[in-house]
């Protein structure tokens, strides 16, 4: 079991900090006009933009003495990344770096490694040593040490690396994931994996995530599950999305990946713009702001999977926040347009994951969902 703790988003930072248009527009972004056409996807990664958001982080270590990083777990990619001692980037100045020459178990691997994310890239070489991850031990287990990093977006966030969590066909110079390590070296009862993200925004323990197993004590009902349509994200097919009941995007069915590293709901920019408008958002200085006091009188958004229905009340797809003791309301779906051949894709972010226990089986190839308890 790994504890996930919450943290505050780098979004929420900025804005607290008044700087949140000035990145926008030094990034040249807004995140409601954003469908930068990512061709980030072609190299199988996301684009950066979604760490903004991302609150979600556990803890692991890599090699002997153990050096600790925070990570994100992420199930919408396939690599290990921490910054490296070597970095020359500003932002690795204020995160956990490896020292390879600290750890005795560490082996030079020396491949070049580069991730085309939406903001930039991140450069660096491939090493292998033995990585910890609550408990578990997974030795040989090759990853990226980042010795340049993209841009100034990763100056404050609260995580140093990311732990992929895909299946290992997205995953960069076909290096073999630290879950498909974990099953090869039999450190899990089951190639199962379960993900818990708390929607209490009060307490520190965000959630947590189960490796070779799943915990019914977390939520409710008996699991449904959906069968993986393509084995590179967690891909599912949605039946239709609803709005009050009515069946308004998605008509004939389309693409979705369930993915934790991606804090929001992201769809199509033309079927995002719709909803938008229909649950009467406004864009306001780079972001998708609700009137907090609507939030009763705001539609149902169903997702239908696999025949059965998915549904968030407005409280679970908006995002409320306090700034100077005034709450401020935004919308949890953004505008990301994923290109042929992997898109158009919905992405079910975190948004999604609060409210459906998530488990992920690399066994039969499939997602189990479950309302969470809260």
């Amino acid at each position: 079991r790994v504890t996930l703790t919450r943290h505050r988003s780098l979004r929420k930072s900025l804005r607290d900090r008044g700087q949140l248009s000035h990145f926008w527009k030094a990034h040249r972004l807004n995140t409601v006009q954003y469908s930068e056409d990512c061709t980030a996807f072609t190299e199988a990664n996301e684009p950066l933009i979604n760490y903004l958001d991302v609150e979600y982080f556990g803890q692991i270590s890599i090699g002997t003495p153990p050096q600790n990083f925070t990570v994100v777990f992420d199930t919408g990619s396939s690599n290990l990344w921490v910054p490296s001692i070597y970095c020359v980037s500003k932002a690795c100045a204020e995160h956990a770096k490896f020292q390879p020459s600290r750890s005795s178990t560490y082996q030079a691997i020396g491949t070049p490694f580069s991730i085309q994310y939406g903001t930039g890239s991140l450069t660096g070489v491939i090493g292998s040593d033995q990585v910890v991850v609550e408990g578990l031990t997974v030795s040989n287990q090759q990853f990226a040490e980042s010795v340049s990093e993209p841009g100034k977006a990763f100056l404050d966030v609260g995580f140093d690396g990311i732990l992929g969590l895909a299946y290992p066909s997205l995953a960069v110079n076909g290096i073999t994931p630290v879950f498909d390590n974990m099953m090869a070296q039999n450190l899990v009862e089951l190639p199962i994996f379960s993900v818990y993200m708390s929607a209490n925004t009060e307490s520190s323990l965000g959630g947590e995530l189960l490796f070779g197993g799943f915990d019914p004590s977390r939520f409710m009902g008996t699991l449904n599950w959906v069968p993986v349509t393509q084995q590179g994200y967690w891909q599912i097919q949605l039946d239709n999305i609803q709005l009050d009941g009515s069946v308004v995007f998605c008509m004939n069915s389309c693409q979705a990946i369930v993915d934790t590293g991606t804090s929001l709901i992201t769809g199509p920019t033309k079927d995002i713009k719709e909803l938008q408008s229909y649950l009467g958002v406004t864009p306001m200085d780079g972001e998708n702001t609700v009137e907090c006091s609507n939030l009763s009188s705001m539609p149902d958004v169903t997702f239908t999977i696999n025949g059965l229905p998915y549904t968030l009340s407005a409280k679970a797809y908006t995002l409320m926040e306090y700034s100077d003791g005034m709450a401020f309301c935004t919308s949890g779906f953004q505008a990301m347009d994923v290109a042929p051949p992997i898109g158009p894709l919905w992405i079910l972010g975190d948004v999604f994951i609060r409210q459906f226990y998530s488990v992920f089986d690399r066994g039969n190839n499939r997602v189990g969902l479950a309302p969470a308890i809260p």
